[in-house]
């Protein structure tokens, strides 16, 4: 090919003459783009673009050029009130130095980038997907969790907007944990598709969201059938023949994916940064006397225009076979990215010279954890200092003429005649793109260099193919020096070997110092084999420092929470009111025994008793009132008599206080009474709070922080309403131990189950409370645990059911208790001390006569069958239930129970040897088309 017809030859043509693929579009969009072809089974083409600096050496004025001009216009399109609320978000790895720059442009706004790099200890507060990518997972992973959580635009970087796949992930996962009203895409070039361009309004239409593109180019690419079949097949072929000995040659193959640029020797003398320096004289290799030529073009897309021919014969790179033979051709042109080539260089001792950038305490490397403004402002004072040792690093080891003549073939051009300062390409590190082209652009003002050009690697596989109308035109491969997650794999830098570059400053962050970058085959090996001069600046890795966590908020009080008066209760709760948490009986039992859920992910439908079933509740109420103020009395009383046996030495008897913490949320009314009691009965002001523990997921641990935070951990009694088999507090018991100083211990009022060793009686009565839901416990509901509405810092949340008010009836049930205290004075004296003297060890024979029944009806899992009234009650009211179990001659304590089978079409079966007055049974193999999911007949199975 003639020098004049490279000069203007597009670098995407070789694809595109190949494949029929098509870019079409705004003018200029090919002065931005190139093509080239992927090793991917997603997809064929890779758009590579000239302006990023991510596979294409570029002027670094350029690249942070086109990224501070969108996020200026950004800031326009904003204002300045929306830009100083801004957020602005970059994708790993390709766009995380062109989203910094964008926040550059936009001025005001902190920036986070996406990573594929987890961090110990810092957990995520996000993630989503890239679906066309070789490697697709992303996490979020701020070092303040507010980063994400305002309501303030949201700016989406990415290097080109195709199917919007990724950004729609994103604004969705995002979306749903913290809405917002407006979200702004940059792209330097928008690449939609016709049937693409309506989907984004459709979206902001389904989110109620305002949704902004902003972009320097659009256009598209056209794709004929069977690309990605042609495009694999392609691919194929330059690998086979790129890995053919050469004729006549040593059999070295060039590497896979098109002309790889040749390895160092084994026998290079490579220099470690830490290895003493070569004698002089000392033969290295820079790659010159490789098989594979590799002295020839790299195709970089500048924007220079100095590319100029290869010289080659007859070939259009596509075998590998280049000579070593080279031209410098500096004279030539090509598009952006061209650059004078050099040929063969003389021998020299390849070395490596680590350089100490001084980087300033406290910056972060970059927006994996979050860059604020103000870091932006330490930066900025501090770049110049650290282009200045780069620039001395590079003045000190400039190698020496050695005025041996490069060889050129016959008719090449002569290479300018410069005054010496070397030509510099500063190579970033996959995600680390923005610290490395602030350094490449602080040494491009200062003229440290007659060229400087600034690129990165990366972990993309692409072909490369050594043809002016081709965008990667040569690759390094190198094995990861990260430890990276997905294990090890290869790395590449394209464009780098055959660059003409005189030196390279290579910018890694500390994580990625390792063994495997000083290795024979490692980065820094790959690159001194092929430029003279190589440097090595290593920034420290920003990791966020352990976090104090932070303490949860107050705890809520009524009215605003619960229709408990502020005194009676503190809940340690978050307040889930606002949202929609209810599902169907059915709908929750099917998915909590298919494992697609847990129960405490979802509320039931709260029910809503009728008529005849409120008036079995007072009745009951009214009969039993007694007999639980009496186990009220006698439970307090005996935490009262005992608390003194928990604290330490040398505690004046007035500060050892219970403070009592119910078990949301059944424990709550019982906790409340035993409050009223204390008060009542000795004049005390015991402290309430009520916490949330959730069977198989443990305690609320922020909760137990607070407590710590505020009482001594020996002083809390914990309070529930009856023990069934045991389960919670066996579940209590096993959170507790990862807690100092609490008793892992629950007081209750009713203990038919022989679970626990504090109890103000062990039959198993009606106690009014477990016949309702929220009405009866100051119309909160049950406890919530889901991680997409309970952060790592939060309460467990629930909800305050205001619109029930008129069907409330929890202070007439605390008022119809605490009026008979004064009754059963006597009788809880003498309940106290024989409970006090005797021996109250739990037997756990609730848990054994579960099990047995468990095995008798088939049922086969324990957390199915469920004791006694109060849990009974609660399959009746909450689940799929599939039989009743009572004990014969059960009288008044099992009414309501009967009547709520009955409205549910279940059966009830009286029997013998029950340690309870009854037993229900969660329908163990249910499916919403099983007999009786339908609530009125229930088979035997």
């Amino acid at each position: 090919m003639k020098e004049e017809d490279e000069a203007v030859e597009w670098s995407g043509s070789w694809v595109s003459q190949r494949l029929g693929v098509e870019l079409v579009g705004d003018d200029g969009l090919k002065e931005l783009l190139g093509l080239a072809l992927r090793r991917n089974p997603k997809r064929a083409h890779l758009l590579v673009s000239h302006v990023l600096g991510k596979h294409v050496p570029q002027k670094p004025s350029v690249v942070y050029g086109h990224g501070y001009e969108l996020g200026v216009r950004v800031r326009e399109l904003l204002g300045r009130e929306d830009a100083a609320r801004a957020v602005v978000l970059g994708y790993a790895e390709t766009a995380t130095g062109l989203g910094h720059s964008v926040a550059d442009g936009l001025a005001l706004a902190p920036y986070l980038h996406s990573t594929r790099r987890p961090v110990d200890g810092v957990g995520p507060a996000g993630g989503f997907e890239e679906s066309h990518s070789h490697a697709t997972s992303h996490l979020l992973l701020p070092e303040d969790p507010k980063l994400l959580a305002g309501d303030g635009p949201l700016v989406l970087v990415d290097d080109e907007f195709s199917t919007g796949n990724t950004v729609l992930n994103t604004i969705r996962d995002l979306h749903a944990r913290h809405p917002r009203g407006r979200y702004v895409i940059v792209a330097l070039v928008d690449m939609r598709s016709a049937r693409d361009l309506g989907r984004l309004d459709a979206f902001a239409k389904e989110i109620d969201a305002r949704i902004d593109l902003v972009a320097h180019a659009g256009g598209t690419v056209r794709l004929p059938d069977g690309v990605l079949e042609k495009g694999q097949a392609l691919v194929a072929a330059h690998e086979t023949a790129s890995t053919a000995p050469a004729p006549g040659g040593s059999g070295r193959p060039g590497g896979p994916g098109g002309r790889q640029a040749a390895a160092a020797s084994p026998a290079a003398t490579y220099l470690s940064p830490a290895a003493p320096e070569a004698p002089a004289g000392s033969e290295g290799t820079d790659g010159s006397e490789g098989t594979d030529g590799s002295e020839g073009t790299d195709g970089s897309e500048g924007t220079d225009g100095s590319e100029g021919t290869d010289g080659s014969e007859g070939t259009d790179g596509v075998d590998g076979t280049r000579g070593a033979d080279r031209v410098d051709g500096a004279d030539g042109r090509g598009g952006p990215g061209g650059h004078g080539r050099q040929g063969p260089r003389e021998p020299h001792a390849p070395r490596v010279v680590r350089i100490d950038l001084d980087w300033p305490s406290g910056v972060p490397d970059g927006g994996r954890h979050g860059f604020t403004p103000a870091h932006r402002v330490e930066l900025e004072a501090a770049l110049p200092a650290m282009a200045h040792r780069v620039a001395e690093a590079l003045d000190d080891g400039r190698p020496p003429e050695t005025g041996v003549p490069r060889k050129r073939a016959a008719g090449a051009v002569a290479p300018p005649q410069t005054d010496g300062s070397p030509r510099v390409l500063v190579l970033g590190f996959e995600e680390l793109m923005y610290t490395p082209l602030r350094l490449a652009l602080e040494l491009e003002r200062a003229g440290a260099a007659r060229e400087v050009r600034y690129s990165t690697t990366t972990r993309s596989p692409v072909l490369a193919v050594d043809d002016p109308g081709y965008a990667i035109r040569t690759r390094l491969v190198f094995p990861a020096h990260d430890e990276p997650a997905d294990g090890p794999g290869e790395r590449y830098a394209y464009n780098v070997a055959d660059g003409g570059f005189d030196a390279v400053v290579a910018v890694v962050d500390s994580a990625a110092d390792t063994a495997a970058l000083h290795a024979p085959d490692g980065l820094l090996a790959q690159l001194a084999a092929h430029i003279p001069h190589v440097l090595l600046a290593v920034v420290p890795s920003y990791v966020p420092a352990p976090e104090k966590e932070p303490m949860p908020p107050e705890p809520l009080r009524g009215p605003e929470f619960s229709s408990y008066a502020p005194d009676e209760v503190g809940w340690l709760l978050q307040d889930l009111s606002d949202v929609e948490l209810e599902a169907p009986t059915e709908e929750r039992e099917e998915a909590i025994q298919s494992g697609g859920a847990h129960y405490a992910e979802s509320l039931p439908v709260e029910y809503q008793p009728s008529d005849a079933y409120q008036a079995l509740f007072h009745a009951a109420l009214e009969t039993s009132a007694a007999r639980i103020a009496r186990a009220v009395g006698a439970v307090t009383d005996t935490v009262l008599a005992e608390h003194p046996q928990r604290h330490r030495p040398g505690i004046h008897p007035r500060e050892h206080r219970p403070v009592l913490v119910s078990l949301a949320r059944a424990g709550t009314p019982v906790g409340v009474l035993m409050r009223r009691w204390a008060r009542h009965r000795h004049g005390l002001d015991l402290p309430h709070y009520s916490v949330s523990i959730v069977r198989g997921r443990g305690i609320d641990a922020n909760a137990l922080r607070w407590l710590a935070a505020h009482h001594h951990p020996a002083d809390v009694v914990f309070v529930d309403g009856w023990t069934g088999k045991g389960a919670i507090t066996r579940e209590l018991a096993a959170a507790l131990g990862e807690f100092d100083g609490f008793v892992p211990e629950i007081a209750v009022l009713a203990d038919p189950g022989g679970c626990v060793r504090t109890y103000g009686t062990r039959e198993d009565f009606l106690i009014p409370s477990a016949c309702l839901n929220s009405t009866v416990s100051g119309l909160v509901s049950r406890t919530v645990l889901r991680t997409d509405l309970v952060g790592p810092h939060d309460f467990h949340g629930a909800k305050y059911y205001r619109e029930l008010a008129a069907a409330d009836v929890s202070g007439h049930f605390l008022d119809t208790v605490e009026a008979r205290f004064d009754e059963v004075a006597d009788a809880v004296d003498a309940d106290v001390k024989e409970l006090l003297s005797a021996d109250r060890a739990p037997t756990w024979a609730g848990w054994a006569a579960v099990e047995r029944i468990s095995e008798e009806y088939g049922i086969h899992d324990v957390n199915l069958v469920k004791p006694g009234v109060g849990e009974t009650t609660r399959v009746l009211l909450r689940r799929v239930p599939w039989k009743i179990l009572a004990k014969r001659g059960a009288g008044a304590d099992l009414d309501h129970v009967r009547l709520l089978a009955e409205q549910r079409g279940v059966p009830v079966e009286e029997t013998d040897d029950l340690p309870y007055s009854c037993v229900g049974l969660i329908h163990p193999r249910f499916t919403r088309g099983a007999t009786g999911a339908d609530g009125k007949a229930v088979a035997a199975q």
